[in-house]
């Protein structure tokens, strides 16, 4: 992480020097080969929740700053240890994790006589990493985690099932687990979510969010330095730079309450909502700012936008905006 980014003042979002960007063409292969990198570089060895949660989350904002298909799959690694170590274990050194909980459509893998059987969607890594731990649900409806050695013969990607051109990079297929027996059980049934740690793994999601968007954000400043900006683009940079910077506040205010010991599922569930507020307006209004001429002829740029677009929708929108507002209500 460069020094810049931990300023005395905190965070630094948008004062920290640009980190190096990912080349494009990009492929799932050569993202998977770049967080390999950076797990023997030891670049991944964040602290955990709770111990030091102001620098775990800069580190991915600057991982979201850098590349969001990267900063999928090292999320996804970085939260696996955090979760082994709240259940008291440890990753297995020099495995890449990956964390697998999506129910989508109601899709899901299920825990039948100790082996993993069904299908996941959304499975960020399919092809790529070595082990996950994958939420099953039991016949009689718990949830529970399981690690899994994906070189099971029994674990079967399908990476046709990734449509996109947002995330592309990201190797987020669907797979299916035939017979697969687990590494291991971690925690007893429902620890998965009930589990301290559960909230503060989604304010590390939001925090890549936020990396993305300042991003595009060091994107959309570099068109406007190499032409005259008219007023109304700038406006439009004003108010993105506003966003940007008080979601940052934000997700730094909320570290340092997870760090205290004092966060809530609801400061949590703020901070996700606040962010995601703030890179929707950066998706809402960046093509009115830079127009076709960067959309059309900019590929890395595009991507950039499109991986931002697909990958803050793991906010669920309303239906967590509602959520949000009941909390609200209920507490007058």
């Amino acid at each position: 992480m460069s020094a810049a980014v931990r300023t005395a003042t905190g965070l630094g979002w948008l004062d920290a020097e640009r980190p190096a960007r990912i080349p494009t063409p990009r492929s799932t292969t050569g993202v998977a080969a770049v967080v390999r990198e950076r797990l023997a570089a030891g670049a991944l060895d964040l602290p955990l929740p709770g111990v030091d949660t102001l620098e775990r989350w800069a580190g991915l904002v600057e991982l979201g700053r850098t590349d969001l298909a990267v900063a999928r799959l090292a999320e996804g690694h970085v939260d696996a240890v955090a979760i082994l170590a709240e259940a008291g274990r440890a990753a297995v050194t020099g495995a890449l994790y990956g964390v697998w909980a999506s129910r989508s459509g109601g899709v899901c893998a299920r825990l039948v006589r100790g082996r993993v059987h069904g299908a996941m969607r959304f499975c960020s890594g399919a092809t790529n990493l070595d082990r996950a731990l994958v939420v099953a649900v039991t016949d009689a409806g718990a949830v529970s985690l399981v690690e899994v050695d994906l070189a099971h013969p029994g674990v079967i990607p399908d990476p046709t099932t990734w449509q996109a051109i947002g995330m592309d990079a990201s190797d987020s297929a669907d797979v299916r687990f035939d017979q697969v027996e687990p590494a291991a059980v971690i925690g007893p049934p429902g620890w998965y979510t009930a589990r301290p740690g559960f909230a503060a793994g989604g304010g590390g999601v939001a925090a890549v969010w936020l990396g993305g968007a300042v991003g595009v954000l060091d994107d959309v400043v570099d068109v406007l330095a190499a032409r005259t900006a008219d007023e109304h683009q700038l406006a439009h940079l004003g108010a993105l730079h506003a966003a940007v910077a008080g979601a940052g506040a934000h997700l730094e205010h909320v570290a340092r309450l997870v760090d205290h010991g004092v966060a809530t599922g609801h400061h949590l569930a703020t901070c996700r909502a606040v962010v995601e507020r703030a890179a929707w307006e950066v998706v809402d209004r960046v093509p009115r700012i830079v127009g076709p001429t960067s959309l059309g002829r900019d590929r890395a740029f595009a991507q950039r936008l499109a991986d931002l677009q697909v990958y803050v929708r793991q906010h669920h929108a309303e239906r967590d905006m509602a959520a949000l507002g009941r909390t609200v209500l209920d507490a007058g």
